[in-house]
């Protein structure tokens, strides 16, 4: 389990306290049976996401032996317990994460009359990329699209943002986690069973994507309700990636965690529009590497962009139990962003 930050505030800590104040402040949900499915609007944006409930539980996380284009760094097989959280439905959308990349449209002046959703003090505090010098979507589609080729860190920093703006807390689901919503309870390659000749019917990949992403939300979900769980785009995890985590790990892991010690490489999970179909796999596991910045011509090369990764993309979550102000800094801030 993450332990509370000790010693002196670093740089961001102040803000994150803030934040976390106002959290603590508007959180109504206690217990699980108090968790519902939920339509959020982005304050002050016409913009809304969907949260999906994810109960606690303990799964077997990894693939078994026997399973078909297994690969070794997805065991052994471990138990994994994990506490409620919400999911969002779909992976987070252009529409979403424009808000947050263009700075320039979401700042604006406290109204005098405080009737309207304004956009917090906080969140205009938080860091935020300077505009790409390319578009980002590569002429793939923007409205109601995968938001794609962020960084680990620039997927952190959205949840910060948006934390600040919603009311509550966000952040990247760790490679446990995600698995575990990804499975919905099922032991199988694929939550739909072992057969990936179905796969079309809930997931975009290199045999029907027509050579790019597709919307959000367009094939069947998994069943717990989770549009593009596999396909589409691979999403971020907040974990380092490590082909021997599993290894030493024995009984009942809590709430495991690789954390990041290093720009490289980190956790992403499900599987893309250009991937065969056992890259779709509930199991398998995918690192990032520096080629997924090959042909930034940045020096130093950029902290939010990926050039050469219009595969990756990524969805939040929401755990029921809201964090210290420290660890809540951890989970934004890995700092180790810088190649």
């Amino acid at each position: 389990m993450i332990s509370a930050w000790s010693g002196p505030p670093p740089q961001g800590m102040e803000l994150v306290e803030r934040i976390h104040g106002y959290i603590l402040a508007v959180s109504k949900e206690q217990v699980e049976a108090d968790m519902k499915a939920y339509t959020n609007t982005i304050p002050g944006t016409s913009v809304t996401y969907a949260m999906v409930p994810i109960p606690a539980g303990e799964f077997l996380m990894g693939s078994p032996n026997t399973e078909a284009k297994r690969v070794e760094d997805e065991g052994p097989q471990h138990r994994v317990k994990i506490e409620p959280f919400w999911m969002e439905q779909c992976e987070v959308t252009w529409n979403e994460y424009d808000l947050f990349m263009y700075s320039d449209d979401t700042r604006k002046p406290a109204p005098a009359d405080a009737t309207t959703n304004y956009t917090s003090a906080a969140a205009d505090a938080v860091s935020r990329p300077s505009k790409p010098y390319v578009e980002m979507s590569f002429g793939m589609g923007k409205d109601g699209y995968p938001a794609i080729s962020m960084t680990q860190h620039a997927a952190n920093i959205y949840c910060q943002w948006l934390s600040a703006k919603t009311g509550h807390f966000y952040r990247l689901p760790t490679e446990a986690e995600w698995e575990y919503a990804c499975r919905a309870g099922t032991t199988t390659a694929y939550f739909f069973g072992d057969d990936p000749a179905k796969l079309g019917d809930y997931a975009w990949f290199g045999d029907n994507s027509d050579f790019k992403y597709q919307k959000a939300g367009r094939k069947k979900p998994n069943p717990w309700g989770l549009y593009d769980m596999i396909g589409n785009v691979d999403q971020w995890t907040l974990d380092q990636y490590d082909p021997n985590f599993y290894k030493p790990l024995t009984g009942t892991a809590v709430e495991p965690w690789n954390e990041c010690s290093k720009p490289y490489p980190q956790v992403v999970r499900g599987g893309s529009w250009q991937d065969d179909a056992d890259k779709l796999r509930s199991a398998c596991r995918r690192g990032s590497t520096p080629d997924w910045k090959a042909q930034d011509p940045q020096l130093p090369k950029s902290v939010w962009f990926l050039t050469d990764a219009q595969f990756v993309g990524f969805r939040i979550i929401r755990p029921l139990k809201v964090p210290s102000a420290g660890d809540m800094f951890k989970y934004w801030h890995s700092g180790v962003e810088k190649d």
